[in-house]
């Protein structure tokens, strides 16, 4: 009869170890991984990209780049609908916080999902940029839902906060596309280690030079 595998304290287990279960968020992501391999991917991917704009916690890009490898030649068509259901999704965040931030449920879950210092601190963030903290929360890794929903808590200026988001989650979900049609597969390692770098880097250029152009040639009035 074998004896139990002694374990590295010396002390025998009398079982051998289980891994740990996956937490919420890794079955979650999981969840979303599998849709890639299913006839529904697309509607999944519409239907995850508005989900993530208010309230869901898994980004679109993980199923985007799961599609983006399965199928290269289509990662544009991927990153099309993903820009439609994100920006969809934008808007019904701007509509759950300016019509229905004074329901409870809806206020209570909201302020625990972001922080009630967050949700402040977004405040004085477009008292002070404006169109550009929808744009670079559109674009990079920063949580788009906190701005969609305080945008319509805060009654920012819609037209400005739909055009910022037309034009960041497609640069975002495009520039994903992009590296899968010039790299291909090999570059998903690089889109998980530093996208969010890339993204980060390139929103504040490209702010930078729209500041350093307001102030090097100011408007005359």
């Amino acid at each position: 009869m074998t004896s139990p595998a002694p374990s590295h304290s010396g002390v025998s287990t009398g079982a051998p170890a289980q891994a740990p279960r996956p937490g919420m968020v890794r079955r979650l992501y999981d969840w979303v991984i599998a849709w890639a391999d299913t006839r529904f991917a697309v509607p999944a991917l519409i239907v995850l990209a508005f989900a993530e704009s208010s309230f869901f916690p898994i980004p679109p890009d993980v199923l985007l780049i799961a599609m983006c490898i399965g199928s290269i030649p289509q990662s544009y068509r991927f990153a099309f609908w993903c820009s439609i259901g994100s920006v969809l999704g934008g808007m019904a965040g701007y509509a759950i916080g300016a019509l229905l931030w004074d329901v409870p449920m809806v206020h209570d879950f909201f302020v625990f999902v972001a922080g009630q210092h967050n949700i402040d601190r977004v405040r004085d963030l477009y008292e002070a940029w404006d169109f550009w903290i929808v744009f670079v929360a559109a674009f990079t890794p920063i949580p788009y839902k906190v701005i969609t929903i305080t945008a319509g808590i805060f009654g920012i200026n819609f037209p400005m906060f739909l055009l910022a988001s037309a034009v960041g989650r497609p640069a975002r979900f495009y520039l994903v596309a992009w590296l899968f049609k010039r790299f291909g597969p090999g570059i998903k390692d690089f889109i998980e280690k530093r996208f969010a770098m890339v993204t980060i880097v390139g929103a504040a250029l490209l702010v930078g030079g729209f500041l350093a152009i307001k102030l090097l040639f100011p408007s005359q009035h």
